[in-house]
């Protein structure tokens, strides 16, 4: 390529190379979101007052997605692209909440400052990559020529924009972070936590061990507790809704459609074997693969027909799991493992009733071997999942199933029904239906059944008339009439970022916290379909009622009291230890303590035998060497130790080490601290998304 050519190539290139926030910048800047201000037709949705029309916010979203299958070369499917315009939605309003930023506090980068980029030393990778000779150096002639060339003049501005918007963002982040601060004690501590290693011998009396027994627990203690952790019940104000989901999914009309479809295909391909490549790449949901599987990775639906057809020979279409396929198997190749099918009756074992399990288990055996029908039997009798398809538990290879029933189905004949097997499910009588150990290799044609366009909108309107007939005829008779499932959420406070049972809408959030007891919404678009809802329960803040709780109270001020037992009963223990220097005498004081060594462990991490305890861990820390210790109050029990090995601080090291660990830890509370400061700016931002009135 020419490097005219290569200049005038660069522009996507300026977008795909960078990521983090400003990746749309250079898209929203084409998409004229500046200037959005006054535009009221197709309003998608307003942030901090301006608006995004419908237009503007479709071309964003097509020219991110363009971008998306240049660097990825998939297409992003109709099911993910509500999840998609959620993503760049969300980067629309990062953008233009930094964009208000950056003008509020007066950022500016100048023309000298984007020279200095660009024709300084070390220009930026995104337009060097593009100058580069065939051993990997960069060619500087070439790129002074490419900038100087009047041919290039528009793709020389574009570079100059981005330039100045990385700029931008550097100048910002530097604003932002200006606070984040390591001081010399953060240093210091984070080099002990990766440095210190520490081993001690401790004992431990934890409260669990205490018997409810040895503390007195009365009425008054349990309002007192109540009464002084009050803030442990706050209850902040909650909204529950009653709603129905309109769930988007296939109709019997799409299933026949895409399986007419198929059919064609399938007519089609008999005609021309040879074709089947291009078949794959015109009507196949997943790329043109090769692939060999075994048994258990074929379509349970698709194995027999699989297994049994010949080289060269097409299978289907078969209804899966993964929708329609077609398969042509190639080939039939010996694999390393071994595969069986087998079918079980399951009688279940409970605590107590195992005799009468065995006896029932060899009396459907007893049956079997007299002609009763298996299939037939199963459905009767068998006690799981399986028993709908008489008893058929499919192909599986070895460590997929418990270890008695494997034994028995793979050293099974086939067709031979097993004395009843026993496992921890219960009794289990086995016949072996099929063994293989063959692997095949096949290429495959899949569709998905999706919801088409009509009937997603049959849903959307079944939604929109349940809107209509509620307010007219009120929430419960509609339910009622239309035989509908109206489910409820939980209470859920109005800052939250999912609503339960129905997921992250903050439209219908907003309208929750907008309404009273009894209103009815519109259709709110969801992941799973259309949600219709009615605000069914307000409640305001305040504290939960003392006999509602009482019992918690009751149990948390005996858990308290039981460690306040342990730490006095440690006491003890450390008094005992320093008078015989032996720590296994903590077991005369209270015979289940535990005596044991932690080895190598560090204060940020878990600690052997103990596992994550911060008072643990730094109590040993800053004591003294071989000095019997305690007790420390850790997070689940009380410790006498004794810290026999700690890594001595090495402060020279710590000096040689210090500013490459400062610059760490900067680079990474930098980056958290930005993005919470965006996250800042979204919070207390005023947006309103009405989305929902436009995709379906």
């Amino acid at each position: 390529m020419g490097v005219m050519q290569r200049m005038r190539s660069m522009a996507p290139a300026f977008i795909l190379g960078v990521g983090g926030l400003f990746v749309l910048f250079m898209v929203l800047s084409d998409s004229n979101l500046s200037q959005i201000v006054g535009q009221r037709s197709n309003v998608v949705g307003v942030i901090n007052g301006d608006d995004v029309t419908y237009q503007e916010f479709t071309q964003t979203v097509e020219q991110y997605r363009a971008q998306q299958v240049q660097q990825t070369g998939r297409e992003i499917s109709e099911d993910q692209m509500g999840f998609f315009r959620d993503q760049v939605w969300d980067a629309i309003v990062s953008q233009k909440l930094i964009q208000d930023k950056i003008e509020e506090l007066g950022i500016q980068v100048t023309d000298e400052e984007i020279q200095d980029v660009i024709l300084g030393p070390n220009p930026p990778a995104f337009l060097t990559q593009n100058f580069m000779d065939s051993t990997g150096q960069f060619n500087r002639a070439a790129y002074d020529n490419a900038l100087m060339d009047p041919n290039n003049k528009q793709a020389v501005i574009q570079a100059e924009e981005f330039v100045r918007q990385q700029k931008i963002q550097e100048k910002l982040r530097s604003y932002v972070n200006a606070s984040v601060i390591i001081s010399q004690s953060d240093l210091f501590n984070t080099y002990i936590d990766r440095n210190v290693t520490m081993t001690a011998q401790f004992a431990s009396v934890k409260g669990t061990q205490i018997p409810d027994k040895d503390i007195e627990v009365t009425d008054a203690d349990v309002k007192k507790y109540y009464d002084e952790n009050l803030d442990m019940f706050k209850l902040d104000a909650t909204r529950k809704l009653k709603y129905i989901l309109f769930r988007k999914a296939a109709s019997t009309e799409d299933t026949n459609n895409i399986r007419k479809n198929f059919n064609s295909i399938m007519k089609k391909l008999k005609a021309d074997t040879s074709a089947f490549k291009t078949f794959v790449e015109i009507y196949s949901t997943q790329p043109y693969s090769m692939d060999t599987l075994s048994i258990t990775q074929i379509a349970a639906e698709a194995q027999t027909a699989v297994s049994d057809a010949k080289d060269g020979e097409i299978v289907g279409p078969m209804l899966t799991r993964r929708g329609f396929v077609i398969y042509r198997k190639i080939d039939e190749v010996k694999a390393d493992e071994q595969f069986v099918r087998a079918s079980h009756i399951l009688v279940k074992t409970s605590e107590g009733n195992d005799k009468e399990a065995k006896e029932k288990a060899d009396q459907i055996y007893a049956q079997l071997r007299s002609g009763a029908d298996f299939e037939t039997l199963a459905q009767k009798v068998s006690e799981d999942g399986s028993a709908k398809k008489g008893g058929d538990l499919g192909w599986f290879g070895k460590g997929q199933m418990v270890a008695e029933f494997e034994k028995a189905a793979f050293n099974g004949r086939i067709g031979r029904i097993q004395k009843p097997v026993k496992t921890n499910f219960g009794y289990h009588i086995i016949k072996t239906t099929g063994k293989s150990k063959n692997k095949y290799v096949v290429e495959q044609i899949i569709k998905p059944i999706d919801p088409s366009p009509s009937t997603i909108d049959n849903i959307y309107n079944k939604a929109n008339d349940f809107v209509f007939l509620a307010d007219k005829y009120g929430w419960d008779k509609t339910v009622e009439d239309e035989n509908l499932v109206a489910l409820e959420t939980n209470g859920f406070k109005e800052d939250t970022r999912s609503i339960p049972g129905i997921g992250q809408n903050t439209s219908l959030l907003k309208w929750t916290y907008e309404n009273s007891v009894g209103e009815i919404s519109k259709v709110y678009k969801v992941n799973s379909g259309y949600v219709v809802a009615m605000v069914s329960e307000i409640n305001k803040p305040g504290f939960k009622d003392f006999e509602t709780v009482k019992s918690i109270c009751r149990m948390n001020f005996l858990r308290d009291q039981k460690k306040e037992k342990a730490f006095e009963i440690a006491k003890q223990i450390k008094e005992k230890i320093e008078q015989t220097g032996n720590f296994e005498d903590a077991k005369s004081v209270f015979k289940n303590a535990a005596v044991e060594v932690a080895e190598n462990f560090k204060r940020n991490g878990s600690i052997p035998k103990v596992g994550r305890d911060f008072a643990f861990a730094d109590f040993a820390l800053n004591t003294e060497l071989n000095k019997v210790v305690g007790p420390v109050k850790g997070s689940t029990g009380s410790y006498v130790l004794k810290v026999t090995e700690r890594t001595p601080v090495d402060t020279a090291k710590f000096e040689m080490q210090k500013n490459l660990l400062r610059d760490q830890m900067l680079q990474r509370q930098k980056s958290n601290y930005f993005q919470r400061w965006v996250e800042n700016l979204k919070e207390d931002a005023e947006i309103e998304d009405n989305r929902y009135n436009f995709f379906r």
